[in-house]
């Protein structure tokens, strides 16, 4: 059994195992371990600052609701960025059993595992709901699976904070010219699309955004939407912040379980966790619909920022660097092409009712609100 399941009540082999006539055995249910006390812990490392509005929220919530369901049985302790291991050396950590769980964002990996980033987003992708319906119904699981495999891990959908925002810039943009040289902090695909229009990408963890910008290290950065942003307190550091979040048009949250820890648990307790992170689905996008609605309207009416629309001469040379970009991905491996040509396949099917069914359904409710 792995180091990084432990009980606070000691459960010797004996007792976890049952033997049949011929000797075999099996582990004891769920409510059999809660009926002897048992209580199964894990470590739950992230790449937030803690109780971040947005994903640091969520991943407690999950963490609460496993132990809520399982009884007690089963609690899941939360460790926030740099307290047990620094923000991007999650996935490293649970790899290597150090934790047990971790919750972050899959395009962080883009450096060891290119294709990781689809199961984030990549630049003028799919939609939340759409990313949801390719995950789960047109085969992107299996994908993801078969991608993290090879290094003990295995990843689920853990919260959504929605479609994002462009960025904060501490001077407005007037065209194309404006990115020569940018320092800006973007990761996943959208980096490389501004790298190749001239800026200069850089990969800072969260918890060091607010102050690069404030200082002069960057001179505009993203994360995520305005509820989340204006918490971090972007707002203080820069004017203008731009739309649309060509980069990331989804916001999933990964969980990421060590293989065998995850494997050596009950299934009641594989099915608690799934269910928990699967329910956190829905539960952080609605909450961070609302609560971004509310944070854009103190932007503007409080902070005093200016909230604006990329110029178009930048706009198509995103979209036409951004197609270069995805297929030099799609290239570098077999694994990354199966991924691209999945995840461009279900952006096919979806955008034709997206189309239809949301963005003609946006348009005539215009003036009606």
């Amino acid at each position: 059994m792995s180091d990084a399941l432990k009980h606070k009540k000691s459960v010797s082999r004996r007792d976890l195992l049952v033997g049949s006539a011929v000797g075999s055995a099996s582990v004891l249910s769920a409510p059999a371990l809660m009926a002897q006390g048992a209580v199964t812990e894990w470590k739950l490392v992230t790449s937030w600052p803690k109780n971040l509005p947005g994903p640091g929220v969520t991943a407690q919530r999950i963490a609460d609701q496993v132990a809520l369901l399982s009884g007690g049985a089963f609690k899941i302790r939360l460790f926030a960025a740099g307290e047990l291991v620094p923000a991007l050396g999650v996935f490293d950590a649970v790899s290597n059993g150090t934790a047990d769980m971790a919750h972050t964002a899959s395009f962080f990996w883009q450096g060891k595992i290119p294709a990781s980033v689809y199961f984030t987003a990549v630049p003028f992708g799919l939609l939340p709901h759409e990313h949801i319906s390719w995950i789960e119904q047109g085969g992107g699981q299996a994908l993801w699976d078969e991608l993290y495999a090879p290094f003990g891990i295995k990843p689920v959908m853990a919260g959504n904070t929605g479609v994002q925002m462009g960025g904060w810039y501490k001077k407005p943009l007037q065209g194309l010219d404006d990115l020569r040289g940018l320092k800006i902090r973007m990761p996943g695909l959208g980096g490389e699309v501004m790298r190749r229009l001239g800026a200069a990408p850089a990969g800072l963890p969260p918890g060091e955004l607010f102050q690069a910008l404030q200082t002069g290290v960057l001179d505009a950065t993203e994360f995520l939407g305005p509820w989340s942003d204006r918490a971090m307190g972007f707002q203080k550091a820069a004017r203008y912040y731009y739309s649309p979040g060509f980069h990331e048009p989804n916001g999933t949250g990964e969980a990421l379980f060590n293989q065998a820890a995850y494997d050596a648990l009950p299934t009641e307790f594989q099915a608690i966790l799934i269910e928990a992170c699967r329910a956190e689905n829905g539960r952080a996008l609605a909450e961070s619909d609302w609560e971004n609605a509310g944070s854009l309207k103190l932007l503007q009416q409080k902070d005093g920022v200016e909230v604006l629309t990329y110029p178009e001469d930048i706009l198509e040379a995103l979209r036409v660097t951004t197609g270069e970009v995805l297929l030099d991905t799609s290239r570098q491996d077999p694994m990354s092409n199966r991924i691209y040509q999945s995840h461009q396949a279900a952006l096919k099917r979806l955008s034709a009712w997206s189309d239809i069914a949301m963005r003609r359904f946006l348009s005539a409710r215009d003036g009606f609100v």
